[in-house]
């Protein structure tokens, strides 16, 4: 424990801190979204028992990471079938591929049900609730998905577990004040509803590229890609840039019409 006061290690600290604070926007999202889908008085209650619980499990998995790192890289199937589809899959590369299949399958059912919903203000009033065990359980898992990324980026910059517990410890504390914070302005702004929508549903396709690229997947000859996390955050910047000066344009338009 000693050895997280040294200066080499709370730079690092620093370092995956700003890592877990960055990578956790997505997550944030998708608590959010699924927060909602429960009685609005355990709503902020299940976001911050989720991100608690999720806490524990992730440095519950860091440990196994580092004591399997190995195992959890090997591939443990494969699938080859000569110019149509070809994988092999390990650990990391079928939890990537699970948890992007399911973002986007999330993603795209929000979007079809804004479509079909006819009064948007009062969607919520009579509608069934998902039980509060139910939500905890997919905000715990999906939290374990987008955090195994992060744990892999922390062991390569320190094998010093203390340092990647602290992080995980204060990054999951981030997270719980921030998380009330982000569902209340999607709450007061729904406008941004459709936009976090749609960025929960590229963060689906990245994490699907990732899981891919990591099975070594070919399709008809044509090896798959992972998306850089440079082009994922500049789509997502284009994204609310469009958004944003849309709402601004609209709002112009508005005003000009009522005077």
């Amino acid at each position: 424990m000693t050895e997280l006061f040294t200066l080499p290690n709370l730079f690092t600290l620093l370092m995956l801190i700003a890592l877990q604070a960055v990578l956790g926007f997505d997550n944030l999202l998708y608590i959010s979204l699924e927060s909602r889908r429960v009685e609005p008085s355990k709503q902020r209650s299940l976001r911050q028992l989720g991100i608690g619980l999720a806490i524990i499990f992730r440095l519950v998995l860091l440990f196994v990471v580092m004591k399997a790192i190995d195992s959890l890289t090997a591939p443990f199937f494969a699938i080859h079938l000569k110019n149509i589809f070809q994988g092999e899959f390990n650990f990391h590369a079928t939890i990537t591929l699970l948890g992007g299949g399911f973002i986007m399958y999330t993603a795209f059912k929000e979007i079809f049900h804004l479509l079909s919903v006819e009064d948007l203000e009062n969607e919520n009033e009579g509608a069934k609730k998902k039980s509060f065990a139910g939500a905890l359980f997919l905000i715990v898992a999906m939290n374990l998905v987008f955090s195994f990324d992060s744990l892999l980026s922390a062991i390569a910059l320190t094998k010093v577990f203390w340092v990647m517990a602290t992080a995980i410890v204060i990054g999951g504390l981030l997270m719980i004040w921030a998380a009330d914070h982000v569902a209340r302005f999607l709450e007061q702004n729904r406008v941004y509803e459709i936009l976090g929508l749609f960025i929960l549903l590229i963060v689906g396709v990245l994490l699907l590229s990732e899981g891919a690229h990591l099975a070594d997947m070919e399709i008809f000859g044509f090896e798959i890609t992972a998306m850089s996390k440079s082009t994922f955050y500049f789509v997502i910047f284009i994204m609310v840039g469009i958004s944003v000066i849309q709402s601004q344009y609209r709002n112009k338009l508005l005003a000009s019409r009522e005077v």
